[in-house]
């Protein structure tokens, strides 16, 4: 247990706030359900449970950090990300996007069509250019499903096969917390650097469809990796994603296929109107 309360105060973007962490409220038993034998676990899970599953996520994440207290900014974020969302092959999720009140940089998906930025990222841009590509990628991570997979996935390896399936089937109060501990350790370790280089690529060919310069996204990756390591702001950033070189490197081949989009709107005059005010 204190090992799992670790986890969730790693994920706590405004310290303060930490405190709002309360396992005994967390309703697993979707996520339970999902994974309640090693069959099930590497299923296809439908949409409708993914989209279940991702609100009890969304549910403990704003229990770490609440949404800015700014009506207007939310708006706007919002319509920048489901515009976005529209151009994607899943449109039909009830996509909601939301701006933290933190001072850390992050930005985060949950399955099932929940992004969130954290108020720390959105100062540091530019341009709605910029923002769009932040949220692309996010996007292109439940369009992967790569945090729904990442569940699955975790749950069979820390159970491990029988143990799994037998732990699951009598609703072992030990697999439960297993459970749980993985779910909320996810985003405090991070996803596989494979699907973050893929979210950049996918969340550049969506800022594109949806009009804005694709390279919005390299321009905050520039950002980061001109930042000094030390701020403490940028430390679950750097330790949940690769290196913005890095993930620059990777970028570069994809951003040179859409130079043609290259000369599309950054729209820097309404970002600072909407989200700098």
């Amino acid at each position: 247990m204190k090992t799992l309360v670790a986890l969730l105060a790693a994920l706590a973007f405004a310290p303060a706030a930490q405190a709002q962490f309360n396992l005994r409220n967390l309703d697993i038993n979707r996520l339970v359900d999902t994974v309640k034998t090693v069959g099930r676990a590497t299923r296809e899970i439908p949409q409708d449970e993914e989209i279940a599953i991702g609100q009890d996520v969304a549910a403990r994440l704003l229990g770490a950090a609440p949404l800015a207290d700014d009506a207007r900014l939310q708006r706007y974020v919002n319509s920048v990300g489901r515009w976005l969302a529209s151009q994607s092959e899943r449109p039909d999720l009830p996509w909601r996007f939301g701006v933290l009140e933190a001072p850390q940089v992050n930005a985060f998906a949950v399955p099932g069509g929940t992004v969130f930025i954290t108020r720390g990222l959105l100062e540091r841009m530019t341009s709605e250019a910029e923002l769009a590509g932040v949220l692309s990628h996010e996007i292109s991570h439940v369009l992967r499903k790569h945090h729904l997979k990442a569940i699955q996935k975790g749950a069979l390896a820390s159970l491990g096969g029988q143990a799994a399936s037998a732990a699951f089937s009598d609703m072992n109060p030990q697999a439960k917390e297993k459970l749980v501990a993985f779910g909320t350790e996810m985003y405090s370790r991070g996803l596989d650097k494979g699907d973050e280089l893929e979210a950049d690529r996918l969340g550049v060919v969506i800022a594109a469809r949806g009009g804005y310069d694709p390279y919005g996204l390299a321009a905050v990756l520039q950002s980061l990796q001109a930042a000094n390591p030390a701020d403490s702001s940028l430390a679950l950033m750097f330790k949940t994603h690769p290196a913005p070189a890095e993930r620059l490197h990777a970028l570069e081949p994809g951003l040179q296929a859409l130079d043609a989009y290259a000369s599309q709107p950054q729209l820097r005059e309404r970002f600072v109107a909407e989200a700098k005010r």
